[in-house]
């Protein structure tokens, strides 16, 4: 059983589709981004997934089941536009949440205490809402997500708002739900967390899926012209070379950009002999550049 199945999905407001035949299997136990520039169909996507809104055609499936009554319990969702209560105080929201989720209040006592403690504000658990900064703003809008210990938390735009302690602490607070079984699917527009997080990814563009894959599989489909090297030696005539479109200095190191016909087999021949090697790095593409590659062609 996945964590969720999408088969041809399609949502139109209006003149607009916002998703086109949109179609994904999501594994259970790993982290899943899902990527994609403003408007393109992302939110759409997770409030259809959410049963806030209905698919005009194709098919939803969550945990086995159909979106709604059958499944929600077993969900926790963070919405990018936050939703506490301003007047309420920290361990106020998360009983007052805790309870509309139906746990029991021996339970829910339990729960409360795990994450006050998880997301450092038992300090600040009689403050409230309007007091919070921005940062614990958002780790109280995670907790209220996963207080019912759902098997599947769908974070849209988890990290706005953090300062890098806090990006850490949440990052594995995350980590740690994945690694215990649970699923979690998150939308950012920072590649760099999704890198550094994701087990597969998911890149939609339209209201299409455009990539779809492990962050090797990825990688190894979109390899990169360029080579770091250290070297010792005069290393002037690589700039002439044919294979070589640029060089660029990088402190000790030079940054190669091959043309489209080379490869770094043959900068390595030309470099042997001439120059002393001290490293020799194919660069491989970031997400960020992935995505600039493959959205910013189809825009």
């Amino acid at each position: 059983m996945n964590a969720i199945e999408l088969e041809n999905v399609n949502k139109t407001f209006g003149q607009t589709r916002a998703v086109d035949g949109l179609s994904m299997t999501m594994q259970k136990g790993i982290i899943c981004g899902f990527l994609g520039p403003n408007g393109a169909g992302k939110t759409t996507t997770i409030r259809m997934i959410m049963n806030i809104i209905r698919p005009d055609s194709g098919r939803i499936e969550i945990l086995g089941g159909k979106p709604g009554i059958q499944t929600i319990g077993r969900v926790g969702y963070m919405p990018e536009e936050r939703g506490l209560y301003n007047k309420m105080t920290v361990r106020k929201v998360l009983d007052y949440f805790g309870t509309i989720k139906g746990i029991a209040k021996k339970e829910l006592y339990r729960r409360i205490e795990y994450w006050l403690t998880e997301i450092e504000l038992a300090e600040h658990s009689h403050k409230k809402v309007e007091e919070l900064s921005r940062g614990m703003h958002q780790k109280l809008q995670f907790a209220v997500a996963a207080i019912n210990n759902p098997d599947l938390l769908i974070l849209d735009e988890p990290f706005s708002g953090l300062d890098p302690i806090n990006l850490e602490l949440m990052k594995n607070i995350i980590i740690n739900m994945r690694n215990n079984g649970k699923t979690i699917i998150f939308s950012t527009h920072a590649m760099h967390d999704a890198q550094e997080l994701c087990n597969f990814i998911f890149l939609i563009n339209k209201g299409k899926v455009v990539l779809e894959g492990t962050m090797d599989k990825i990688r190894s489909k979109y390899k990169s012209d360029v080579v770091s090297v250290e070297i010792e030696g005069a290393g002037g005539f690589i700039q002439k070379l044919p294979i070589v479109r640029q060089v660029v200095k990088n402190n000790h190191r030079l940054e190669i950009s091959l043309n489209e016909q080379a490869d770094s087999q043959m900068l390595l021949k030309e470099l042997v002999g001439k120059v002393k090697i001290n490293a020799f790095e194919i660069k491989g593409l970031s997400l960020h550049e992935i995505f600039i590659k493959i959205v910013g062609g189809a825009q």
